[in-house]
């Protein structure tokens, strides 16, 4: 009884007058706002992996967007015949898809490395799909399944990605040497290359697998031991394999076409 004589009396208080209904209205704003302020917070934690996964899906789009637009450029620098430029289509033909994933497993201490994502055949992921996340390359898918892939890792001496200085036509293989999860190794560049200490090392695009110019690393050294023509460089991997956690599947649409043209050569010669 005592209790709801106090509430009715402070009912009656604020209501009829206007000070303490002015005191009260501010008090609780002020309570109500940091409330609201507080559930805002934490429901926005929660969200922070949706719009995470959304930024990376935007930066994906936009990555090929960059690499359809180089394309164009290429093909009017070689379309170019004197003073005569041949007309190309305005619309640019998209080679790619993007597949987005989050890494459920992973090693980067073992002496082959492979790595776990959350798509699988049902989503589209298929052997021999290029991995690559929001800072460089990743790996290649090795085996799939329904819902599940597993990819061999950037770390691991198995894999070897055909790389190439940034703004330039030389290439070299890149592989890991088993020692450095942060580092690999660009062998079979040719000697008489110039490069410099932190120069880019991109995808040389000279596969079905990952388009052209894909960042992986920049090098190391300014000068390493070269074994007969070619040098052998230390790069720095731009991915940091210890804090995977979404990665994009990369679909190369022309991929069966260029394994069916690749397998045409090869039988001719061998006749």
């Amino acid at each position: 009884m005592f209790l709801l004589f106090v509430v009715l009396s402070c009912v009656l208080l604020f209501k009829n007058n206007a000070y303490q209904h002015h005191v009260y209205l501010t008090s609780a704003n002020g309570i109500a706002s940091w409330v609201y302020g507080g559930m805002s917070n934490i429901t926005g934690y929660f969200h922070l992996r949706d719009i995470n996964e959304d930024l990376q899906v935007r930066n994906a789009h936009l990555e090929m967007e960059v690499i359809d637009l180089k394309k164009q450029l290429n093909d009017y620098r070689l379309r170019i015949d004197g003073d005569n430029t041949v007309a190309i289509a305005d619309s640019v033909q998209h080679d790619f898809n993007i597949i987005m994933a989050h890494v459920i497993n992973n090693s980067i201490s073992k002496p082959f490395n492979y790595i776990t994502i959350n798509k699988g055949e049902l989503d589209g992921v298929k052997p021999e799909m290029g991995v690559v996340d929001q800072n460089g390359v990743v790996g290649i898918v090795n085996v799939v399944g329904s819902h599940s892939a597993r990819i061999i890792s950037l770390l691991n001496p198995k894999f070897r990605l055909s790389c190439k200085l940034k703004d330039s036509d030389f290439f070299g293989s890149l592989v890991w040497d088993g020692i450095d999860p942060t580092v690999a190794v660009l062998e079979e560049l040719p000697r008489h290359v110039t490069f410099q200490k932190g120069d880019t090392i991109v995808t040389s695009g000279y596969s079905a697998v990952f388009p052209e110019g894909l960042i992986v690393g920049t090098i190391l050294n300014d000068r390493t031991e070269n074994r007969e023509n070619f040098f052998s460089l230390k790069v720095k991997l731009t991915s940091d394999f210890t804090q995977l956690s979404t990665v994009k599947v990369i679909e190369n649409k022309n991929k069966d076409e260029i394994k069916s043209l690749e397998a045409g050569e090869e039988k001719d010669n061998q006749r």
